[in-house]
């Protein structure tokens, strides 16, 4: 989800962003799919992908959701990490509030980083 609104809501000639997990699911989870087409974003064709220490060392940024000391440690690379609840399993009103927290996280980041449009 943060990658999606990351996409969508950032300024494309100033930063971009890459979805990877440390455990990926075979697909997206069917409730974010259905939280976040209620937002206006369609994330069915997305396809979940595993963080590499390659990956990670490409990136300018980390942001990571709360997998503490799985998560690759790449020196001089910042790294934030957003303890969220997962989404997996949970009810709609669950997945919705964990949505509308990512959107602002990821609002907060552009603001600070002045990656807006």
């Amino acid at each position: 989800m943060a990658a999606a609104w990351f996409r969508a809501l950032a300024d494309p000639g100033k930063a971009g962003a890459v979805s990877a997990g440390t455990a990926p699911a075979p697909a997206v989870h069917p409730e974010v799919i259905a939280v976040m087409a209620e937002a206006g974003i369609d994330v069915s064709g997305s396809r979940p992908r595993l963080l590499t220490d390659e990956l990670a060392r490409s990136a300018g940024l980390l942001v990571t959701m709360g997998c503490g000391e799985v998560c690759p440690t790449v020196p001089g690379l910042t790294r934030l990490d957003w303890n969220l609840d997962d989404p997996k399993g949970r009810p709609l009103p669950e997945v919705r509030a964990i949505r509308d927290e990512i959107r602002a996280r990821v609002v907060g980041l552009l603001k600070e980083r002045d990656w807006m449009p």
